[in-house]
């Protein structure tokens, strides 16, 4: 029997948001853009989804834009906070170092272009303190992007807190929200964000759908050029099933999250307390300030990807890490800035789990590991 374990990566596409899909693959083809009634129906679809997302949100449908994925809402996001910025003579920016590399590259290409970047610690817990970020604030500051929570390691970062020093100091904050959107609860009213990003393959529905919400008279620069869609904020036709998909699953996530919440947090915890009594195992990020499904153990003196290739080997699908950093052989920079050893870092072990995962899938993931870990030893 095979085991995934690796939602972190992408999640299964829920038989909801297939449903909602499959009409827009077929009958209801048109292109929203279009006058006659096909495209009516498109661009009601748009709408209808934008209500359902902004609902899940706590936004408002006008603050809600469609993107392709995290990857080009994070880019849009930063790079708008940035032109704004440089318009009034600000170019710093204020992140940390365990940020994705849709933050970190975006980042790297400004600071060629003249901005200075800030990276704030993180400490062993992978946690960035507020109080960092007001100290860090300046009179040049365009945007401060902390992310809700980490890829790797899982852990939740204070971004309430966070959002409401810049919005005292009347700096833009961005949060990329990827892993925490439909497993986390996100309400837009009470998160000072100016901007959110989040990705819909990691709730369960499609790849090649994304969300940016900028709030309301926030600075929005199109970084792809061409038509008048996403009310002029991004050119191209919308990807009409992706979208519909998209809220399909958002909302039933958020309509299970209390439910998927408990039950995945109580499985996360068996699993992280069987595969810590594993000799020289080390958990990696806070034990509390998680993501429900997210365990991330280093095992010292044996390889990662070894030990990812044998479970796989055993029906059981992981990871090492981010699987868009999967194709590098360095050590993960996420653990490295937390203060693990290199030999820790490369033999960490991400396993991310769902509501759809069990007891006995925890049961037999620890019990391969340990297999795997004395054999690799």
């Amino acid at each position: 029997m095979e085991i995934y374990a690796d939602n972190g990566a992408t999640t299964r596409l829920s038989r909801t948001a297939y449903d909602a899909m499959l009409p827009f693959f077929g009958a209801d083809f048109g292109n929203p853009s279009s006058i006659h009634s096909f495209g009516v129906k498109a661009s009601e679809a748009l709408s209808g989804a934008r209500r359902t997302i902004a609902g899940c949100l706590g936004a408002g449908e006008d603050e809600i834009y469609f993107t392709s994925g995290g990857s080009e809402s994070i880019t849009q996001a930063i790079m708008s906070a940035a032109e704004y910025g440089t318009g009034l003579g600000k170019r710093h920016i204020v992140t940390s170092p365990i940020e994705h590399h849709a933050v970190l590259n975006t980042l790297e290409r400004l600071k060629k272009q003249g901005f200075e970047i800030t990276k704030l610690p993180v400490g062993t817990r992978g946690i960035v303190d507020p109080e960092s970020v007001r100290n860090a604030l300046r009179d040049d500051t365009a945007l401060v992007s902390v992310m809700f929570a980490n890829n790797e390691i899982g852990t939740v970062q204070p971004v309430r807190e966070i959002g409401r020093i810049c919005a005292e100091h009347g700096v833009l904050f961005h949060t990329d929200a990827v892993q925490a959107a439909g497993h986390i609860e996100i309400d837009l009213e009470d998160l000072r964000a100016d901007y959110l990003s989040a990705s819909a393959h990691k709730f369960h529905g499609p790849k090649g759908a994304g969300i940016l919400f900028a709030r309301r008279n926030t600075p929005l620069t199109e970084i792809i050029f061409g038509g008048p869609q996403e009310r002029g904020a991004r050119a191209g036709t919308e990807n009409v099933p992706a979208v519909v998909g998209c809220a399909a699953a958002l909302r039933e996530a958020c309509s299970n999250m209390e439910k998927n919440v408990r039950a995945v947090t109580a499985l996360r915890e068996k699993l992280i307390d069987g595969l810590l009594d594993i000799p020289g195992a080390v958990l990696n990020g806070d034990r509390q300030k998680r993501l429900p499904g997210n365990a991330n153990v280093s095992f010292p003196g044996i390889s990662g990807e070894s030990l990812a290739i044998l479970l796989d080997l055993k029906g059981i699908k992981v990871s090492t890490g981010s699987a868009c950093n999967s194709v590098s052989t360095e050590p993960s920079y996420v653990l490295t800035a937390i203060g693990r050893s290199v030999d820790e870092a490369l033999g960490s072990l991400r396993i991310t789990l769902d509501e759809t995962n069990t007891d006995e899938d925890a049961d037999q993931i620890i019990r391969a590991v340990r297999e795997a870990v004395i054999k690799l030893r």
